[in-house]
C-alpha cells in the first residue's frame, strides 16, 4: 500500500490508508488509547484500541507505520481522525535528552544544539527552515527571470577577497590555501566572462574570533553580481524588487509556518536611501550616539532602525556612501573620500553589503597600492581586467541573518541548522 501524508488524509474519507511518521505524543485511557501522529505535512490523532499495542512497546519519537481507516471527526482540528488497524515500530526512540513535545523548546540554546536533530523536531523549529528554504527558492526564481545564471565557485582559494585577513589558512598539497570568505573575485571574473548577470548560493568562511549573537564563522551567502550598472543605485533598486519578491513568495508558501511562529512580513515599498554621513549626524542629534568613526556600530544600526521605523513606518534603509577606508579595495571611489557601496539595515541589523566594483585595470592597482597591498598577490584576478571588463557592482545577503530577522530569533545560531562558530564543531 503507498503511503499517504497526513496533510492528504482530508482526501481518503471511509478510506483504508498506510501512514508513517514519529509519535509526537501518546495519551493512554482505560478503553482507547490516542497518539498524535507527526510527518513532514502536519499531525493526526489516531485511535488505538489498547489491545492493538498490548505487546508493543510504543514511545514517543518512535518512529512508526500505521494502517487503518480515516474517519470523519468534527471535534478534531482537522475534522478527521485515524482509526488503526495495524501498528508497527519501525524504529524505537529511547531515553530522549530533551523533551521537544511541549508547546515551547524550553532548554537553553546550546543544549538544543547539542541535541540538533532532535531538536528541529520542534514544532516551532521546524518551519524556521522551511520559510529559510522558501527565500533561497524565491531568490533563485527571481534572478532567473531577470536573467541571471547561477554559477558555483571554488571554497578552496589561493589569497583572500580583502587582503588575506581573517581566513581560514589550510595545506593544499603541499601549498597553502584558504577557505573562501567570499565568492567575490570569481563574481567579477564571471560577469567579464560574458555571463553579465551571476548569483550563487553558498557557504563563506571568516576566521573572527567573535562569540556574538549575530556572528557565524560559516554562512550561508546569497550572492549576486550584475554588469552594465551605472551605479551603485542600480544595485539597490535591484535589492528593493528581490526582497519584494522574495517575501511574496514566503506569504504564497509559507503562510502555515509563518502563523505558527507568529510572523507578520513587513510591507516592501520604495526602501529609502540615506548616505552614512548624514545617518551619523542622525544618530548624535536625535541619539545622542557619537560615533569615533565614520562607521555604524551595532547599536548605531539598532538606533537608526528605530528612527526610521518611528518616521517613515519602515522597517529597511540602505545606509550609502561608506568611506573609502572602510571597504574592500576592489570597491569603486567616488570622490570626497567616499564609495559607491552600501549596507542595508533591516529591524537594527546589517543584512546586506553591496556596491558597484572598479573595472578599470589601471584604477584598482592603484587601489590595492594605497590599502597596503601588493598587486603581485592577485595577479591570477587582476589579469581578467586587461581583456575587457564591463561597470558592474553586486551584493551579498547573509542567508542566516536575513532569516533571524523575518522571525525575530535572538540569536543567529537559532537560523543555522547546524552552527559552527569557535566554540562549536559539531553535531
Amino acid at each position: 500500500m503507498k503511503r499517504v501524508l497526513m496533510k492528504e488524509l482530508g482526501s481518503y474519507l471511509e478510506q483504508e490508508v498506510l501512514v508513517k511518521g514519529w509519535v509526537y505524543r501518546i495519551r493512554r485511557l482505560s478503553q482507547v488509547t490516542f497518539l498524535i501522529l507527526r510527518d513532514r505535512t502536519g499531525m493526526v490523532q489516531v485511535v488505538v484500541d489498547p489491545d492493538l499495542i498490548a505487546d508493543v512497546h510504543l514511545t514517543t519519537e518512535s518512529v512508526v507505520e500505521i494502517q487503518g481507516s480515516v474517519k470523519p471527526e468534527p471535534r478534531s482540528r482537522v475534522g478527521y481522525e485515524l482509526v488503526a488497524g495495524r501498528i508497527e515500530v519501525l524504529s524505537l526512540a529511547e531515553n530522549l535528552p530533551i523533551n521537544i513535545n511541549g508547546a515551547e523548546l524550553n532548554v537553553p540554546l546550546d543544549i538544543a544544539l547539542d541535541n540538533r536533530v532532535l531538536s528541529l523536531r520542534h514544532t516551532k523549529i521546524n518551519p524556521i527552515f522551511k520559510i529559510q528554504a522558501a527565500l533561497v527558492q524565491a531568490f533563485q526564481d527571481f534572478l532567473n527571470q531577470e536573467g541571471f545564471v547561477q554559477v558555483f565557485t571554488p571554497k578552496i582559494v589561493a589569497s583572500g577577497t580583502e587582503g588575506g585577513t581573517e581566513l581560514f589558512a589550510m595545506e593544499y598539497f603541499g601549498e597553502e590555501a584558504y577557505l573562501a570568505q567570499s565568492p567575490q573575485f570569481y563574481k567579477q571574473m564571471l560577469v567579464g566572462s560574458g555571463f553579465e548577470r551571476v548569483y550563487e548560493v553558498g557557504q563563506v568562511y571568516r576566521a573572527e574570533k567573535h562569540a556574538t549573537s549575530r556572528h557565524l564563522n560559516e554562512y550561508v551567502s546569497l550572492d549576486l553580481e550584475m554588469g552594465f550598472i551605472e551605479s551603485e543605485h542600480d544595485i539597490m533598486n535591484l535589492q528593493n524588487q528581490l526582497l519584494a519578491s522574495m517575501f511574496s513568495a514566503v506569504q504564497a508558501n509559507c503562510s502555515n509556518e509563518l502563523e505558527i511562529l507568529g510572523v507578520t512580513l513587513p510591507e516592501i515599498p520604495k526602501i529609502p536611501k540615506i548616505p552614512l554621513s548624514e545617518a551619523l549626524e542622525i544618530l548624535r542629534k536625535e541619539c545622542g550616539k557619537i560615533h569615533e568613526e565614520a562607521d555604524l556600530d551595532p547599536e548605531g544600526e539598532r538606533l537608526l532602525s528605530q528612527y526610521v521605523l518611528e518616521h517613515t513606518g519602515g522597517e529597511f534603509i540602505f545606509v550609502t556612501d561608506y568611506p573609502w577606508e572602510k571597504r574592500p579595495m576592489y570597491t569603486m571611489p567616488k570622490g570626497g573620500g567616499v564609495t559607491g557601496s552600501f549596507d542595508l539595515l533591516f529591524r537594527g541589523l546589517e543584512i546586506t553589503t553591496g556596491g558597484q566594483r572598479i573595472h578599470d585595470y589601471e584604477l584598482l592597482v592603484a587601489n590595492m597600492r594605497k590599502k597596503g597591498l601588493n598587486p603581485n598577490d592577485f595577479s591570477s584576478y587582476l589579469s581578467n581586467f586587461t581583456i575587457g571588463m564591463p561597470p558592474h557592482g553586486g551584493l551579498a545577503i547573509g542567508l542566516e541573518r536575513l532569516t533571524a530577522q523575518i522571525i525575530g530569533l535572538g540569536n543567529i545560531r537559532e537560523a543555522c541548522l547546524f552552527p559552527r562558530d569557535r566554540h562549536r564543531l559539531t553535531p
